[in-house]
């Protein structure tokens, strides 16, 4: 079992606004790079389904306290701040099989049912974060409709883990349709705990990005967070705003043992 390091958020998010704020470039991948879409170069070209709004650069968050100041999607009531924690790796969570999770978000609950025999170290250090509480009151710092929502880092700049990466577990045949929940990374072996959930089918995907689970129930709710109103980042590569201004929280998540 591995203690978590458990660190002010705020101290954390004073120095990733430095080291971030000049390579945001959201098309670096999930993990590692910023606001990151599911490629290690540019944004693939996914074509929006809504029309979210734009807004001046400077009313768009950087970091995590930029995004308690904003309205919360949904006209939910914000939760309590995240507590930033680090590990020097996955606990055992005991997994196997099907694993049924609960994304608690501000616009509604989405059922997860994870695959434990196809991806078992991706589902159990997912489960092991969940269990210690490391997503509770985190945000979703990137919305691209049409294609993704993205989740995971409790600095929501796009660079932050959970202080370790895991193997990739990448099938023989990608299948990205809608509702998948894959990892997101920076490249081959780099994934910690940002992860998307797909809006819609993106076959066009390559097959870097390890599938550990599907969305059962909930897609109402896919749909509401879709709309939500985005803005362009400070220095986003992504062809699309995608940082969103009503700041979706992942309240909680409930492994369903």
């Amino acid at each position: 079992m591995h203690t978590p390091r458990i660190i002010a958020l705020t101290v954390v998010l004073g120095m990733a606004v430095s080291a971030c704020s000049s390579s945001d470039s959201a098309s670096d991948s999930f993990e590692g790079t910023s606001a990151t879409t599911p490629s290690t170069t540019a944004a693939p070209g996914a074509t929006g389904t809504a029309t979210p709004t734009t807004v001046p650069l400077e009313s768009v968050p950087g970091n995590y306290v930029g995004y308690l100041h904003q309205p919360t999607a949904c006209d939910a009531d914000q939760p309590d701040p995240a507590v930033a924690m680090q590990f020097d790796g996955p606990g055992n969570a005991n997994v196997s099989g099907e694993v049924m999770v609960t994304l608690n978000t501000s616009c509604g609950q989405i059922e997860l049912v994870l695959d434990a025999a196809t991806a078992p170290e991706t589902v159990n250090s997912f489960v092991y974060l969940a269990e210690q509480g490391y997503f509770d009151g985190t945000v979703s710092h990137r919305i691209l409709p049409g294609f993704m929502m993205q989740a995971g880092d409790p600095t929501a700049t796009g660079r932050g883990g959970p202080g370790y990466t895991i193997p990739d577990e990448l099938p023989a045949t990608a299948d990205y349709r809608r509702g998948v929940v894959a990892m997101a990374n920076a490249g081959a072996g780099s994934a910690g705990s940002q992860f998307f959930i797909l809006f819609g089918d993106a076959p066009w995907l390559p097959p870097s990005y390890t599938i550990f689970g599907e969305v059962s129930q909930g897609f109402e709710v896919l749909d509401a967070i879709e709309q939500i109103p985005l803005g362009q980042g400070p220095a986003s590569a992504d062809s699309q705003p995608s940082t969103p201004l009503n700041s979706l929280y992942i309240e909680s998540i409930t492994i369903n043992r």
